[in-house]
């Protein structure tokens, strides 16, 4: 399916993502900057954990990612309303 090293550069390449989401998150001026960066960092982790599952080949942390992308998706969506003062 996927070899081993795509596994491993994948995970390396995830974890300098959510290091530099991390930096924006901590230097960003505005709420909004940090915001991205957060949900930058959560979608990143939800690939960290879909790798990790295509490698130890549990079918079922497939479904509790689905559910955790749908939530972060929905947190996603608040925390952009947030961003606008709460309008529509």
């Amino acid at each position: 399916m996927i070899t081993e090293v795509a596994l491993e550069v994948l995970l390396i390449l995830l974890g300098i993502g959510m290091l530099l989401a991390g930096i924006r998150a901590y230097l960003g001026p505005r709420i909004t900057d940090r915001a991205v960066a957060a949900d930058l960092i959560f979608f990143a982790f939800i690939g960290f954990i879909a790798l990790i599952g295509l490698r130890v080949e549990i079918e079922a942390l497939f479904d509790i990612i689905l559910i955790a992308t749908l939530l972060g998706f929905m947190s996603a969506i608040s925390m952009a309303r947030l961003g606008l003062g709460g309008k529509r």
